[in-house]
């Protein structure tokens, strides 16, 4: 059971805010004088915790067990996301947000870090495609389930942050109790500049990728496409996009080479020029499974040749 144990830790992160994605529409009519704004960031408030929390998730895994900060996150996470539904305003509802995204930081790098730990070589490889895989199927059945628990109303799809609880009991009897070991300090390095530069150009991805959980809902609903129900199918193809990418990557980076990079850019913004000029269901389907994938192949990529480099460093018995 480790594998899947680990597996699951990526299922919660990866829908952690754009879960509740098909009842923005349906939030904007029980708040009424709430600002668009306002109703967008619900979806997006987590991700500000994200950031600093992730930070102090590295720093706590020094002083406590991964297992044990795992849990801590989760419990954290269950209260923040499940809770929010009981929220009368809309500033208590953005609150329980924060808090989700608190819980989501500190769970969010330890899925792969534990992956490092308890799998080697060929295994390790495997481990992270299936951890890929695996969580863009949790995205994909989270956000259906939202989408047709939208239809009870705009609380109930809040309710799909219970996953937490069955992956804090899978972690609970079948996550290893580790030992503790004491922080070695290696020498500092400095970051090389174009990492900075790579950091601010997959930032910009992500602002485009999220657009479309941001707005879908409201924009089906503007043109009459379509309500809660159709918003959650439309945003669970950018998993699916997400999914195809993980299947492929090889061949993708065989096929378009150094050219990657610019293809993947360019079926992105035709997406999005598809989804300006064209209302109909099918269209925005197809477009937002373009912005998936292109998304993947961005984030994949870049996580698999971070990795080599660390395999590579790791196997000269060099320290960073």
């Amino acid at each position: 059971m480790l594998k899947p144990t680990i597996i699951s830790i990526s299922m919660a992160t990866v829908m952690a805010g754009a879960a509740i994605s098909p009842a923005l529409g349906l939030i904007a009519e029980a708040f009424p004088d709430a600002s668009e704004t306002m109703i967008k960031l619900i979806l997006t408030a987590p991700s500000i915790m994200i950031i600093p929390f992730s930070f102090l998730s590295s720093y706590l895994t020094s002083k406590i067990t991964k297992r044990t900060m795992i849990m801590i996150g989760l419990v954290i996470y269950l209260i923040g996301g499940v809770g929010a539904q009981l929220m009368s305003t809309i500033e208590l509802l953005l609150a329980f947000r924060l808090f989700l995204g608190a819980g989501v930081g500190l769970v969010m790098p330890l899925s792969m870090s534990l992956i490092n730990d308890y799998f080697k070589g060929s295994e390790r490889t495997k481990m992270m495609g299936y951890n890929s895989a695996f969580s863009n199927v949790g995205g994909i059945i989270t956000m259906l389930l939202a989408g047709w628990l939208a239809t009870f109303g705009w609380r109930v799809p809040f309710n799909v942050y219970f996953l937490g609880l069955f992956i804090f009991v899978m972690i609970f009897f079948f996550l290893p109790k580790e030992v503790q070991k004491p922080l070695q300090h290696a020498p500092k390095e400095k970051i090389p500049l174009a990492t900075y530069g790579y950091a601010l150009a997959m930032g910009g991805i992500m602002i485009a990728y999220y657009s479309i959980a941001t707005n879908i809902a409201l924009y089906l609903e503007q043109n009459s496409l379509g309500g809660a129900t159709l918003a959650g199918t439309v945003v669970s193809f950018t998993t699916v996009g997400g999914m195809i990418t993980s299947l492929l990557l090889v061949q993708i980076e065989l096929t378009f080479k150094r050219f990657v990079i610019p293809v993947m850019l360019s079926g992105m913004g035709i997406a999005f020029l598809l989804l300006t000029f064209r209302h109909s269901v099918p269209v925005v389907m197809l477009s937002v499974c373009m912005v998936g994938f292109g998304q993947g192949s961005f984030f994949q990529l870049s996580h698999l040749k971070h990795w080599i480099v660390f395999l590579f460093i790791k196997e000269i018995g060099l320290s960073h």
